[in-house]
């Protein structure tokens, strides 16, 4: 387990410290062992390897008593005489003498700086008061070393007042109010998110990753205390609940514009996705129940029947004999589900323009975003208008919400003026200036892959398998997946093509690792073979994101292996005609693809070369990381 948690993130501390920790089902009782070793282990710490080791394992559902004393020796970690003791210790009794006096030591007020802090006072003179905020993934050990580091630094100087709430998984005591507003200045050191960010909206705010404040407290505070004389320090957002809402979300301050728009697609590909899903998988169950006809005749079926009146096999309709593969009340069920389910995807493109604009512009953007997606499909503009709309529907209604002005138009602000106005400028655009290109565009798309037969479509294949297996549900990924789930709601035969093979690359990266890790476990970690015994599931499932622990730990090798076989699978998924009416799901909804056996032989295949591709790769480019988690165990057994 602690392999495990270092391949996430380095566990290493000044001093030549480590503190590999996690919490893990197999553990039963809060275990704590120390290692002096004799060579020293690079765990990712600033200044080198470590020759001081602490190994800490908790029990996943354990109470927090536990977690009070490791933090207790977290802190301790950051003094140089307790560093000493323990480098000097000549007998194991020395050194268990030197952690019970840490861990049971009564805890000291100072350190925690948040139960009896001052009532806000006018801070006309004197030091500059910071409120600081630390937390790490686990909650266990960077979390509140941070915390003391900061601490102690502050208590060596007089230009400064800091006050620390380390968010742990132990109990956190929340900053006092009054203390809060006396603050200066604000620090987060995290690498998760902060609880309650909006108690410190209009603070001046320096922000890093949590291991920032444990190696350069000093800076840290330093640039708090320039940020707290600096009129045009950046500040956290938030104030009245008119004027946060008129504002975009927090998470996009300080970023370039670049990476804030890709961030806001990504939104609004995320809440897309349960549209797809939902109404995707039941068009599938449509089809499954009465058969291809549902399809052309489902807004008859499902309106002009009734369970008290079932359509028969064969029916004049429109003056046309049509022959029904089901009848009564299967074929009943299959349109009402059909029905169900062109409704829902009929919310794709609405829904993707909606929340890319939501990213942007918080809550005021959502109207405009939708406003503009119904425009889009409108105009026959598709998911690129929808893209279209979302990001000038934000960026407008952004820009709006910025106005200053009085107080009572600041109320009417997110609920009726910028969303009247971010929508009749999205309108005006789309119908006088944009809705006409961007139909041309998508028309010209979907008659190009109407035309694809041959080379061009096992090109188009290869470009999405590749897509599909790069960055394993990041953008690349997403974006694959966006194009072929936004053009399988038109249902042409060419769309779900290209869902059919998005599909099947997606899978190839988890199972081809899984079963990687079952034939050759000597080449990788521990941590991997056991990621392994669960990530064929995820695989099958449609999860590419199943194999993300092992392109994280081992990217060069990972990847292009898995790109290899991505690739390897669209191709003969196109060449093969290979057709998918769902959008996931993976084998679990196989009926709903035509011709299975095909669609199966294209993912065996890249699967197969995924495989043996990682598997050379590292018998021929051995990872030192495997080497080192190999070693570990021994090192630290003879240390």
């Amino acid at each position: 387990m602690p392999r495990a948690r270092e391949e996430k993130a380095g566990t290493g501390v000044p001093g030549g410290v480590a503190i590999p920790h996690c919490r893990s089902e197999a553990v039963t009782e809060p275990t704590l062992a120390f290692a002096r070793l004799s060579r020293p282990v690079d765990f990712s710490g600033p200044d080198g390897e470590a020759s001081l080791v602490f190994l800490i394992a908790a029990p996943a559902g354990g109470g927090k008593e536990h977690l009070k004393i490791l933090s207790k020796l977290a802190r301790a970690l950051v003094r140089k005489d307790f560093l000493e003791g323990l480098r000097g210790a000549a007998t194991a009794e020395e050194i268990v003498e030197l952690v019970l006096g840490v861990v049971n030591a009564a805890p000291k007020k100072k350190a925690e700086a948040v139960a009896s802090a001052p009532a806000a006072e006018e801070n006309t003179s004197g030091p500059t008061r910071v409120v600081a905020i630390t937390a790490c993934p686990t909650g266990i050990a960077h979390t509140y070393m941070a915390a003391d580091a900061l601490t102690q630094t502050a208590e060596g100087r007089s230009d400064v007042e800091l006050t620390v709430e380390p968010q742990g998984s132990s109990a956190v005591t929340p900053l006092p109010a009054t203390t809060i507003e006396a603050a200066d200045a604000v620090i987060f050191a995290t690498d998760v998110g902060v609880k309650d960010r909006e108690r410190f909206a209009g603070k001046p705010v320096i922000e890093s990753g949590v291991k920032r404040a444990i190696n350069e407290p000093g800076v840290m505070i330093d640039e708090a205390i320039a940020a707290a004389k600096n009129p045009n320090a950046r500040r956290v957002a938030g104030g009245s609940s008119a004027a946060s809402e008129a504002t975009g979300p927090e998470e996009g301050k300080g970023l370039g514009w670049g990476k804030r728009i890709q961030q806001a697609v990504m939104t609004g590909v995320s809440y897309m996705v349960p549209f797809v899903a939902a109404g995707g998988l039941l068009l599938a169950l449509g089809f499954m129940l009465g058969g291809e006809q549902v399809g052309n005749y489902w807004q008859i079926l499902a309106t002009q029947f009734s369970l008290n009146n079932l359509p028969d096999q064969v029916m004049l309709i429109g003056g046309q004999l049509v022959d029904f593969e089901r009848s009564g009340l299967s074929l009943y069920l299959a349109a009402v589900l059909f029905a169900t389910g062109k409704l829902a995807m009929d919310f794709v493109v609405a829904a993707l323009s909606g929340y890319i604009a939501y990213a942007l512009a918080n809550r005021p953007g959502i109207a405009p975003g939708f406003v503009g997606g119904a425009i889009s499909v409108f105009l026959g503009a598709g998911f690129i208008g929808g893209l279209v709309t979302g990001i000038l529907a934000g960026l407008f209604a952004m820009w709006v919400g910025s106005w200053k002005v009085p107080r009572w138009v600041a109320s009417l602000m997110p609920v009726v003026i910028i969303p009247l106005l971010t929508s009749m400028v999205v309108g005006l655009t789309m119908f006088l200036v944009l809705g006409r290109p961007l139909e041309a565009i998508m028309t010209g798309l979907q008659d190009w892959l109407n035309s694809m037969s041959g080379s061009s479509a096992v090109l188009l294949g290869i470009i999405l398998g590749l897509m599909m297996c790069f960055d394993l549900g990041g953008p690349v990924n997403k974006a694959a997946y966006l194009f072929a789930t936004a053009g399988l709601s038109t249902g042409d035969d060419s769309s779900m093509k290209i869902m059919a093979a998005v599909m099947a690359a997606g899978m190839v990266p988890p199972i081809a690792l899984s079963l990687a890790t079952f034939l050759r476990p000597s080449l990788f970690t521990p941590a991997e073979e056991e990621n392994g015994k669960s990530s064929w599931l995820l695989g099958l499932s449609f999860v590419s994101e199943g194999a993300i622990p092992f392109a994280a730990a081992d990217p060069l090798r990972v990847i292009p292996s898995m790109m290899a076989g991505g690739a390897v699978t669209g191709a003969l998924s196109m060449s093969l005609g290979v057709t998918a009416n769902a959008p996931h799901g993976g084998i679990f909804v196989l009926p709903a693809i035509s011709p299975a056996l095909g669609w199966l032989l294209a993912l065996v295949a890249g699967v197969v070369v995924s495989t043996l591709a990682v598997v050379l790769i590292k018998m021929a480019w051995p990872n030192k990381a495997v080497e080192q988690a190999a070693n570990l165990a021994p090192q630290t057994a003879h240390a």
